[in-house]
């Protein structure tokens, strides 16, 4: 019979260097976690906690977050989007605006009330031209 044979685990040992400076190019804005990850060959994992340890701003008591390339992308077509519907809004507003302003004009000048006033009773007449 064959021999069980244990495989041997290598352990990766990082310098403090090493890790200072992923964690700088990551905080330049250089790359980013995954960009790093791929690139040295080490986890993410590894990478985020490095940045927890060495980072600047968690010194500063800042939480450092890395935004996803799909993320950014999507936050700025919503932020597209808040801006095309505050313009129609805007242009909605306006135009109420006024016709509220040719409804004053029609009853100043005019006499003709055209607002429905909320106590005018409402019609009751059906289909046949009978009343209720």
């Amino acid at each position: 019979m064959l021999a069980k044979i244990k495989a041997i685990r290598k352990k990766r040992v990082f310098s403090d260097d090493f890790r200072k400076e992923l964690v700088h190019l990551f905080e330049r804005g250089s790359y980013s976690i995954s960009q790093l990850s791929k690139l040295y060959g080490v986890r993410p994992h590894l990478i985020y906690l490095w940045v927890y340890k060495y980072s600047n701003f968690n010194q500063k008591g800042y939480r450092v977050i890395e935004m996803k390339q799909s993320s950014t992308s999507k936050v700025k077509e919503l932020e597209q989007r808040i801006m095309e519907l505050e313009k129609i809004v805007g242009q909605k507003q306006i135009k109420i605006d006024f016709l509220e302003e040719m409804i004053n004009v029609a009853k100043d000048e005019l006499k003709i009330d055209i607002k429905k006033k909320s106590f005018t009773p409402q019609s009751n007449v059906s289909g046949s031209g009978k009343k209720r």
